[in-house]
């Protein structure tokens, strides 16, 4: 289970998909319930709705128009069912537990103004509290899809050869030590090693690389096991990760239900249940505030007992101060500045799922992020070339665009498009026989000369061309500012070296210095790319710590090391794999455009429009509503603490009781909409 005050999510279905298997859930012991039926998911915000009609009706008809009153009660009555329905099946299962709740409380309430002729009061009551209740349960009810999305990442089937034939078979079916023929374009269905034929793989969906990883057979898949840290990585899958242009066989090493990709399912589904800091205040306020008023009413009733007045008195005593103390503004003080603060981020482009992550986000003192997508474009660009030999830059870029014109590999997209860029779209003679190496690289022949373009181990194994050491520093430098390095070879001779990788945004590193500003003390950037790649691109922005090579479960290790030294920690990511990190941190932060329906899923808050720049946008906007939360709590139990002497001494009667709660509702309700307003003077500013 997550730890602390993590929790936005509640209990979730059994999903099963392409042999994910997800153990259903027991139920939480927060509100959660079926509300479909008729209206679908949006049943209780009907009813709730449903509540504000009737008792608006009843208000206008009772002030503006003669109609005689069993048509006004009616309205009122009927306001009552409509706001009360939900309420009363949740007071009575919380009762059927031994709890006696908010819920119960208002019913009470609600049931004690009509016995005193106050029925608007009591449908005030319940409208404003069915409301806040439906809201709720409405964003609860989207975080189910996020099993439903990781588990569909692997795939149905796998076509396994056992006995010589070639079967399909359901991918819960894999054994381990099955081979597994994994074809082009496809997603490979289980963890394990490669044992013939070599291809790209793009490994995004879980570690989270921007650019695919070329996978060649090790020599002997007997010797390993799952675990073995000796299996060389470019030789060992993942399940739910793409295979490229070439068929591929795997042994698999572990059954499907204990892949990588199952462990992301299980490492998400096991940390969905936790409570906001204020809902934690509230529910330990609740267990001893409920049976203490419900107590005090009781001993009011039988006040006449003890002193001299008439039984309807002291009745009239007990109502009154079970309306004074019924939580009324309480129960908005937080959902009224929430949706207020949610409304306004999505102004922004910012999705925030509910109050706990508006609440967290305030507090934070360190960041975690990903690197592909989040801190950079997620897509490898051609970023540095050097020539040897007297070529000119043109040439060679020739002749790298020419031959990688006929490879499909994504490294080769990426030359293409930025030498056709350099060019100038100028036109170039067509390479022809294009031939992959085993995972090292490409040769073709271009203008009637061989060519080779690949990494330093393509050449290495080829004694007729010789690097030199200027051509290997190239190559190291290059790399230590996080390229992949690329030499080419023209008919023997070294014409070139070409560096590609993925570019940090351009706002990164302004953002990294306003989150310092907002006071974030500690930034972090993790990744499963390469620790240089990591390192450059830490350089560039201003993050001054990097971690790379990590697998989503070293991210998740990684996020319980920081969080042992800074509390209050937030993972911003893009990819599947940052799923199961985002929801061990204290808020998960998703950049929306760019990131996996999973992550979008999994994560508290969205950068909807995809733009980094939003972050310290959103901390801000946290930091108000925070402040405003605890004004508005502060607001309505001070009333209530009021309110509750004044008629118990019988200095303030129903009346008063029902005009000061109505004037603490208005006003947490309108501090609350100030959040709507929140960055507009600067941005007002900024425009001039």
């Amino acid at each position: 289970m997550k730890t602390e005050t993590h929790n936005h999510r509640e209990a979730k279905d059994s999903h099963q998909h392409s042999g994910e298997t997800v153990p259903k859930d027991n139920k939480s012991d927060s509100h959660e319930h079926d509300h479909s039926g008729l209206f679908g998911g949006h049943a209780e915000l009907v009813f709730s709705l449903a509540c504000g009609f009737f008792l608006l009706t009843g208000f206008l008809l009772s002030k503006f128009f003669q109609v005689p009153g069993w048509l006004i009660l009616s309205s009122y009555i009927v306001s009552y069912f409509f706001g009360g329905f939900y309420t009363l099946k949740e007071a009575i299962e919380n009762i059927a537990k031994g709890k006696f709740e908010i819920d119960f409380l208002m019913l009470v309430a609600a049931a004690g103004a009509a016995s005193l002729g106050e029925w608007p009061e009591g449908a005030l009551l319940l409208f404003l509290f069915s409301l806040g209740h439906s809201l709720e349960h409405m964003a609860m009810d989207k975080a189910r899809k996020s099993i439903e999305a990781l588990a569909g990442l692997a795939p149905n089937t796998a076509t396994v050869r056992r006995d010589g034939t070639q079967t399909e078979i359901p991918v819960e079916e894999l054994k381990k030590g099955d081979i597994v023929i994994v074809k082009p374009n496809s997603k490979i269905p289980a963890d394990g090693v490669v044992v013939s034929g070599s291809s790209a793989v793009n490994q995004a969906p879980i570690t989270g690389e921007s650019i695919p990883v070329d996978k060649v057979p090790v020599g002997n898949p007997d010797e390993f096991n799952e675990d073995d840290k000796r299996i060389p990585q470019e030789s060992r899958v993942f399940a739910g990760t793409i295979n490229g242009a070439a068929v591929l066989e795997i042994k698999t090493l572990r059954e499907a239900k204990d892949s990588t990709l199952s462990r992301v399912v299980e490492m998400v589904r096991e940390a969905e249940q936790q409570q906001s800091p204020t809902q934690q205040f509230t529910k330990k306020l609740e267990k001893y505030y409920v049976p203490a008023v419900l107590a005090l009413v009781v001993l009011l009733l039988f006040a006449f007992l003890v002193i001299d007045e008439p039984f309807s008195k002291s009745f009239y005593r007990a109502m009154a101060v079970l309306v004074a103390a019924s939580p009324c503004a309480l129960a908005i003080s937080t959902p009224s500045a929430v949706l207020s603060g949610v409304a306004r981020a999505a102004r922004q482009g910012v999705l925030i799922k509910g109050g706990r992550p508006l609440e967290d986000l305030g507090v934070l003192t360190a960041l975690a992020f990903d690197k592909t997508g989040t801190l950079t474009e997620g897509k490898p660009k051609l970023t540095k070339l050097v020539t040897f030999n007297g070529v000119s830059e043109e040439e060679l870029l020739s002749v790298a665009y020419a031959v990688e014109k006929l490879s499909d590999h994504p490294l080769a997209a990426a030359i293409v498009k930025g030498a056709a860029e350099k060019l100038n779209n100028k036109s170039v003679s067509e390479a022809t026989d294009l031939k992959a190496v085993m995972g090292k690289g490409v040769e073709a022949n271009f203008e009637g000369k061989k060519i080779l373009i690949g990494n330093a181990e393509l050449f290495k194994s080829i004694e007729s061309i010789n690097l030199s050491q200027d051509v290997l520093e190239h190559v190291g430098d290059f790399q230590k500012e996080g390229n992949t390095a690329m030499i080419v070879a023209r008919d023997g001779q070294v014409i070139g070296v070409i560096g590609v990788m993925d570019v940090a945004r351009k706002e990164a590193a302004g953002v990294v210095k306003e989150l310092s500003k907002l006071g974030i003390k500690k930034m972090v950037m993790l990744t499963g790319d390469h620790q240089q790649v990591a390192d450059a691109i830490a350089r560039e922005i201003g993050i001054t710590e990097a971690r790379g090579n990590l697998l989503p479960e070293q991210k998740v290790e990684a996020i319980n090391q920081l969080r042992e030294s800074e509390n209050k920690l937030a993972m911003v990511g893009d990819g599947v794999n940052d799923a199961p990190a985002m929801a061990k941190s204290t808020v998960g932060i998703a950049m929306g455009a760019a990131g996996s329906d999973v992550a979008l899923e999994t994560a508290d808050i969205a950068l909807m429009a995809d733009k980094l720049e939003n972050l310290p946008f959103a901390i801000g906007l946290s930091r108000k509503s925070k402040a405003i939360i605890k004004q508005n709590l502060f607001v309505s139990l001070g009333v209530v603490a009021l309110l509750i002497p004044l008629t118990i001494s019988g200095v303030a009667n129903i009346g008063p009781a029902i005009i000061a709660h109505e004037g603490s509702t208005l006003l947490v309700v309108f501090n609350a909409l100030r959040l709507l307003a929140y960055g507009d003077k600067a941005k007002m500013v900024k425009a001039k």
